[in-house]
């Protein structure tokens, strides 16, 4: 069976109150377990500690978030901006957390009213953030047809950015599904992904679960993959594109770009239009999260792979140049060339553009 038994997140309304229950990514892949959040404390521990992560999903949790300390009468102002800033780089949580504290003050920004607005307004995010997914996919699949006539992709991946992301199916990782749907994906190439290890442990699981033809590899074998001429095309997600159309995405990314420029591969991101940030100018202006030493140094809790005092450089995330990006895949159509002018036409689009399917090429 390809879904997942247990959903990346739900919310819940036990007789002790209402919860947000997500799906422990931190556990995975060797048990699919649950973690209750009954508070705002509690979630945005689960945010930093990577139980819950991916940019769609994150705008979605912190969504529910604002919900849960409406619904429980906590401030709901305080508990927005714990929210927000529980990860810095990913542009969708705070997205999320704003449209959630947005419904519940144009609602009055008090009582039950306020609090069914907010929980409204988080489950509309939730079905968007289904339906983009789906039509990412469709558009993603039409870009591969016209950039690789030949079908056949062997598809290169880097962290994860499927189902465990997102309300649907992801984003890249949505692309890739969608390839393997259609008969045409002849090999996913999954990078581990250090140091957290988040293709390994969860894209190939999701992989796995799909049936697809896949092999896991160290991020560092990539360029030899390259070389051999076995990467047809790299797809990953984003957490934050800036107006350039310069992208931050998990660390180890900006390798691939550049190894893909190299090559002569198409280099393509998928992601939503809420995570594309017209208010940051580009690469340089985009805040990246750096993380616990001991992510690196150990290659689990208290179990060290460095000597004892050794130093460690552990950002989350690098920053992708928009030359070395050959086209953004969004829900409302695919950004190619990649520029300041693109990126604002495709975010201004109306919703009742975002019916489409195609691949929607947004030539400068």
């Amino acid at each position: 069976m390809a879904d997942l038994r247990l959903p990346a997140l739900r919310w819940a309304e036990p007789p002790e109150g209402p919860v947000l229950v997500l799906l422990d990514q931190t556990r995975l892949p060797a048990e699919e377990a649950e973690l209750v959040c009954t508070d705002v404390p509690g979630l945005v521990a689960a945010i930093q500690s990577l139980a819950v992560r991916g940019a769609p999903l994150l705008g979605i949790a912190g969504a529910y978030g604002v919900a849960l300390a409406a619904v429980r009468g906590y401030d709901v102002t305080e508990a927005a901006r714990q929210l927000a800033e529980a990860r810095p780089t990913a542009v969708n949580l705070a997205y999320g957390v704003g449209r959630a504290r947005d419904a519940y003050r144009s609602a009055g920004g008090d009582g039950a009213a306020a609090a069914r607005a907010a929980l409204a307004e988080a489950r509309a995010l939730h079905r968007e953030d289904a339906q983009g997914s789906e039509r990412m996919a469709g558009a993603g699949l039409g870009l591969l047809s016209e950039l690789l006539p030949g079908g056949g992709y062997r598809l290169l991946t880097h962290c994860n950015t499927g189902a465990l992301i997102s309300g649907a199916h992801g984003t890249a990782f949505a692309v890739v599904r969608a390839a393997h749907l259609a008969g045409e994906l002849r090999r996913l190439w999954v990078d581990e992904t250090r140091p957290l290890l988040q293709g390994a442990r969860l894209t190939a699981y999701e992989a796995a679960r799909e049936g697809m033809p896949y092999a896991v590899l160290p991020d560092a074998a990539a360029g030899s993959l390259f070389a051999a001429g076995e990467v047809d095309a790299v797809l990953i997600g984003a957490d934050r594109i800036a107006a350039d159309g310069s992208v931050a995405n998990k660390i180890g990314s900006y390798p691939l770009a550049v190894l893909a420029k190299h090559h002569g591969v198409p280099f393509i991101v998928v992601a939503p239009v809420s995570t594309v940030d017209l208010a940051t100018r580009d690469g340089a202006a985009i805040q990246i999260e750096h993380r616990p030493g001991q992510e690196v140094t150990e290659v689990r809790p208290g179990v060290p792979v460095a000597p004892v005092g050794a130093q460690a450089y552990n950002p989350a995330f690098d920053v992708t140049p928009p030359e070395l990006v050959t086209a953004i895949v969004t829900e409302r159509g695919v950004v190619a060339p990649v520029d300041h002018g693109n990126l604002t036409n495709v975010c201004s689009e109306t919703r009742s553009s975002e019916s489409g399917t195609g691949s929607g090429m947004m030539k400068a």
